[in-house]
């Protein structure tokens, strides 16, 4: 056995897992192309200002979990670990900000140095949409809506809930900061060193906080529900509106935050109980800020990400893969006719197979072995009588072909 294993916090997907992997990215691919949505792919590393300046100097991700390196010519570069902001970045520097709305789809892996645990990798793989241009409040029930369109596809959406919030606009966060400001200076005593180092720079991610003593203080914390300018409320009340219109069942909760400026408005989270503590399955927002921190102009836009690894362990079963033909020639004149026929199976879209050596038992025997559907067998009399016998592994009946029809009759 080799001493060489997959590096810490990644895995080889092989065999179920793969097919796992596979359904989950075409199904949502699929699902996404109906809503409107093409598919972009950002490269893996960017410029590290790409996820400092979006993702907030001092956050956990920036400070503690990205893959930061300089290349060999001294920049500096970071492994993605997250896709909104290279979509976003994209955008800039391709010149598509005039060319709005832009709705994207994409899917890969992300990077961030986190402890593993069940359903939470170093290397991790998302999906995501992001719907660019649209300040209405029925671009964002259109994101939801898709996310729940592709997890019904899935067969999970039975297993998830959507909890839904509103951030306000500007006005409504600053009046809501002051009030979270005042009712956790009143509880500094009890508060966490982290959460004091937060309460003035930025104390809504104390609302984020998982020390148990900060819990038990977030718990009475003021929502931001009272805090709501009218544009706000008439901006939430569109969107549940809107999700009602669509047919996506939600519970609201206003627990649901993001820490960072550019983020206002809608707040989302698809939660499960399937997964453990690890609940929550896709999630999202508004963030008309965050395409002006990259260089652009004032960009509205909505959109949410979800874990490979998490939706694939909901799937009750992955789908089987394609059953194979068996293509068995019995001499050395039979095959070449079995090489045509093996190239006129695949022409013909059907996964067929061959093996390299062997007489007819052997050949058999791993024909069974790899799950074949069917065989077709080709001998020195069948190659004069220019025919094929096809046998049904599943049945055992068992028809002579002529070699011109294989394909056809097995597609």
């Amino acid at each position: 056995m080799t001493d060489f294993q997959p590096a810490r916090g990644t895995r080889d997907l092989i065999g179920e897992e793969q097919r796992r992997f596979r359904h989950v990215v075409e199904t949502a691919r699929q699902v996404a192309a109906t809503y409107g949505f093409d598919e972009w792919a950002t490269p893996i590393f960017e410029d590290t200002r790409v996820f400092s300046r979006t993702m907030g100097e001092t956050s956990d991700v920036v400070t503690k979990e990205m893959y930061t390196f300089q290349d060999r010519g001294g920049e500096g570069l970071t492994l993605r670990p997250e896709g909104t902001a290279g979509v976003c970045r994209a955008l800039v520097s391709n010149g598509l900000t005039q060319s709005l709305p832009q709705k994207v789809f994409y899917a890969g892996p992300m990077f961030r140095y986190e402890r593993p645990q069940k359903g939470r990798y170093r290397q991790f793989h998302q999906i995501g949409l992001e719907l660019i241009g649209p300040a209405e409040p029925l671009a964002d029930a259109e994101v939801i809506a898709c996310g729940w369109h592709i997890l019904q596809a899935l067969g999970v959406a039975q297993d998830t809930v959507l909890e839904l919030n509103t951030l306000g606009d500007k006005e409504s966060r600053a009046a809501w900061r002051e009030a979270l400001v005042a009712y956790f200076t009143e509880h500094q005593a009890a508060l966490s060193q982290d959460s004091l180092a937060r309460l003035d720079r930025n104390p809504m991610r104390i609302l984020d906080s998982k020390d148990e003593g900060d819990r038990r203080i977030v718990a009475g914390a003021p929502t931001i529900g009272a805090h709501l300018t009218e544009a706000a409320a008439a901006f939430y009340d569109g969107l549940k509106a809107h999700l009602a219109r669509f047919g996506v069942p939600f519970v609201e909760n206003p627990k649901i935050v993001r820490g960072l400026d550019y983020y206002v408005h809608t707040a989302f989270e698809f939660v499960t109980t399937k997964l453990g503590s690890q609940g929550t399955v896709m999630g999202g927002g508004r963030y008309d800020g965050l395409v002006a921190e990259l260089g652009g102009p004032p960009t509205p836009a909505v959109g949410w990400a979800a874990g490979i690894e998490r939706l694939a362990m909901l799937l009750e079963a992955p789908p089987p893969s394609a059953a194979p033909v068996a293509v068995v020639p019995v001499g050395d004149a039979a095959e070449a006719a079995a090489l045509d026929v093996l190239q006129a199976l695949r022409a013909a879209g059907v996964r067929a197979e061959m093996a390299y050596r062997g007489n007819l038992r052997r050949r058999m025997e791993r024909a069974n072995r790899i799950g074949a559907r069917a065989a077709v067998i080709i001998g020195e009399d069948d190659l004069k009588a220019g025919v094929a016998q096809v046998k049904d592994l599943g049945s055992g009946a068992q028809d002579a072909v002529p070699l011109a029809e294989v394909a056809a009759r097995l597609a």
